[in-house]
This record gives structure tokens, sequence and C-alpha cells, in this order.
């Protein structure tokens, strides 16, 4: 299946996208990077960035009035970090589950796209069955793809990164953890 934008991967064609930011600095380049992701059916956004991204490289705008009624919910997670607790990894990972058994397509997504979008993207793929090694065999394949690759050869960029895939239990407890706003 063909990438709706540059920078971003099928992790399972259809149902989830995984990539960069969905935003440009400008609003035209936005507007257009964000239907082309509205056109190949995304229509749930899991977002994680910190809202204090927004202040300190003062491009990140919000998008949520921009992606006309799909659905936007935020896991902040720190720039090159791992989610803060467990409860948060597993809330993004229920709530990509549940957009995906709705019909929905999802689209993952941090700053860069490589990341921490790769922690949520490797711990969803132990959730559906593989194991950590397994996981991070099978992101190394998928963001192959993504043109920015050579720039961040893995796309977990930090060491902890890995371990947390590599350790995140399976079978993945469910939870019920709210995004936050």
């Amino acid at each position: 299946m063909e990438r709706p934008i540059q920078n971003c991967y099928w992790v399972e064609p259809g149902k989830l996208l995984a990539g960069e930011y969905p935003r440009e600095p400008d609003h035209a380049p936005s507007l257009t990077k964000l239907r082309a992701l509205r056109d190949a059916g995304v229509s749930a956004f899991i977002d994680l960035t910190e809202k204090v991204e927004a202040q300190a490289w003062g491009w990140v705008k919000p998008y949520d009035d921009m992606i006309d009624g799909a659905s936007h919910e935020r896991f902040p997670i720190a720039d090159m970090g791992i989610p803060d607790s467990p409860a948060l990894a597993i809330a993004a990972l229920d709530a990509i589950d549940r957009h995906i058994e709705e019909g929905r397509t999802v689209y993952v997504h941090c700053f860069g796209g490589v990341g921490r979008t790769g922690v949520i993207v490797g711990c969803w793929l132990v959730r559906h069955g593989r194991t950590g090694d397994e996981a991070l065999d099978r992101l190394a394949e998928l963001w192959q793809d993504c043109p920015k690759s050579p720039l961040h050869p893995p796309s977990t960029q930090m060491p902890e990164q890995m371990d947390y895939i590599r350790n995140w239990p399976n079978p993945t407890p469910k939870g019920s953890a709210q995004p936050t706003t």
C-alpha cells in the first residue's frame, strides 16, 4: 500500500500508519498533508507529543481543527523517551486497538516519527503476538520503507526505547487509562 505522505510507514496496511507530526509550519502545506492522510482513510490520530513541544519548537501547532471530525487523542511521551508509566503505554495501545476494532484507520505519530512512535508501534506489535526482539526486527523492516530512515537508522532512537519494547509484556493487559488533552 502506498504511503499517503512522505515520512510514514504502514504497520498494518489500511489499519495502522505511523510517522511524523502531521502539521507543517504553514497552513496550506498542513492542509495538504492532513488531507492526504484523511484521503488514505485515517480517521483517528494518536499523538505522542507533549504540549510543551509547541512552545519549544514554535511550529508544532495543533491540528484538531484541520482533520474534519477525525478523532485526536494525546498520550504524551517526552522527546527521546519512553512512557512515564506502563498505564500510559497501555492506554495508547488500547486506543489504537479500539479505533481499529471500530473500523478506523489510525495514524500514530510523535514529532519526528522515529523514537516515541517506534516505542508505541513496537509495543503494539508485541501485544499482537511478537516477542520484543521480533517486534524490533519488524519495526526495523517497516522503518526502512520511510524516506528519512537513512538519517535515523533504527526507528527507536535510544537504547532505553529498545529495552522498553524488548521487555514489554505479552500478553499486554488492557487498561482504562484515558488520554490527556
